[in-house]
């Protein structure tokens, strides 16, 4: 992976059926994966928000980032490093009740990788851990070692801006100021 690195790819669009289909297409295309991908309401209501993590050089991201937003369906499509955004995951683990309880130190566990338990019952315990990627692989990699995990899922990433207003707020109100003008 030389010259590459991870970008974050936010898109802005209505709540469109297909439109994923027509992105990942985009994606393919480039020959990029996607590492990982969350799709929510954004705070303008009717807008959706797609957070798309790949590893791609600039010149690749930005010619990805402009083929996205020439979609009709796209209102707007942005690509930021890690040092735009605030971003955070969320991981799951399921372990053993009987090997979590017999396994030493698991307050010491929980408090050093501030996870918290989320349910306990006589067969399983599924602990939660918010965090970036590196933070919910360590709690992953020791629990691993330690006892087994039974199970294992992590969200894809969540990200705003660390700028005042969401960027798509700007552009839309640019547009609305030249609707205005016109009239």
């Amino acid at each position: 992976m030389e010259n590459k690195k991870l970008f974050t790819v936010i898109v802005f669009s209505e709540n469109t059926v297909g439109l994923l289909n027509q992105i990942t297409i985009i994606f393919t295309r480039r020959q990029l994966n996607i590492e990982t991908l969350s799709v929510s309401p954004s705070a303008i209501a009717g807008v959706h928000k797609f957070t798309i993590t790949t590893f791609a050089d600039e010149t690749t991201i930005v010619k990805l980032v402009k083929q996205i937003d020439k979609r009709v369906d796209i209102l707007k499509a942005y690509y930021n490093t890690d040092e735009d955004l605030v971003h955070q995951e969320i991981a799951l683990y399921k372990l053993s009740t009987d090997l979590f309880i017999r396994m030493g130190g698991v307050e010491d566990l929980i408090r050093k990788y501030d996870a918290r338990v989320l349910d306990i019952n006589e067969t399983c315990v599924v602990l939660e851990k918010n965090g970036h990627y590196e933070e919910t692989q360590a709690l992953f990699r020791e629990l691993s070692e330690r006892i087994g995990v039974l199970q294992f899922i992590r969200s894809g990433r969540i990200a705003i801006t660390k700028s005042k207003v969401e960027r798509l707020s700007d552009m839309l109100a640019s547009v609305e100021a030249k609707i205005k003008e016109r009239d």
